[in-house]
């Protein structure tokens, strides 16, 4: 098989527990440092699949590897060639599919719950999980692309996951590690906002976080298992 392609936008947003999924059912991977000078390919026929991670970087943003990632995505899509994306990633896919990216109505940081819609189809991409825990660091967020269909939303932010077709596109981080956790948990004052409903601080994060994560893995494998499904050969 063709490796999935993950692209880091950041340092500090790698793949997370995404590659230990991956690694765990033998599915090869390649990481593209786009925070290194790695610029997204012309086409997409290399891999099976496409994988955007976080940012702290807008879509909005005038940044040269924005315009070919969109490029990329639609590129993706016209082939049948899955694409998932986290947080950034998310608002990538939903800007290159004609959705809006705009800033969110508050900043939404550490753990946070979500809970699934009763659209079709969400059964087949979440199973029984109707409302979890998942862990959130934004300030903005998309619209739902034309032919999308939102899955997941929170009660201060309504869109954190839509499908089209084989993709998925999310708002929240399913994606983290303790160690990541612990990294952004650094940065929280940088962010300038004080604690709130939405706003969690440090310590308040950290809290449970190995049952947390444990439960949010439970869903993360369900969503990375039913995204693998449209993967190509």
């Amino acid at each position: 098989m063709k490796p999935i392609a993950i692209f880091r936008h950041s340092p500090g947003e790698g793949p997370g527990y995404f590659a230990t999924f991956l690694d765990r059912h033998s599915l090869p991977w390649r990481l593209l440092k786009v925070d290194e000078g790695d610029f997204p390919p012309a086409s997409p026929d290399g891999f099976s699949g496409l994988c955007f991670m976080g940012g702290p970087m807008s879509v909005n943003d005038d940044l040269p590897w924005i315009p070919p990632t969109l490029e990329l995505i639609r590129a993706a899509d016209a082939r049948g060639i899955p694409v998932i994306g986290h947080c950034l990633g998310g608002q990538l896919m939903a800007r290159a599919f004609g959705g809006t990216v705009g800033r969110n109505p508050v900043k939404e940081l550490g753990w946070g719950e979500v809970a699934a819609t009763d659209a079709p189809g969400v059964a087949d991409w979440l199973d029984a999980a109707t409302r979890f825990e998942a862990f959130h660091w934004h300030g903005e967020t998309f619209g739902i692309p034309k032919g999308a269909t939102r899955i997941l939303g929170s009660v201060h932010c309504s869109n954190q996951a839509f499908i089209l077709g084989p993709h998925l596109a999310m708002q929240c981080h399913v994606e983290m590690t303790p160690t990541m956790i612990e990294s952004w948990c650094e940065q929280w004052a940088a962010e300038g906002v004080p604690a709130s409903a939405s706003v969690q601080t440090p310590a308040e994060m950290q809290i449970g976080m190995e049952d947390r994560i444990k439960a949010m893995r439970a869903v993360a494998n369900q969503l990375y298992l039913r995204w693998t499904r449209g993967l190509k050969a």
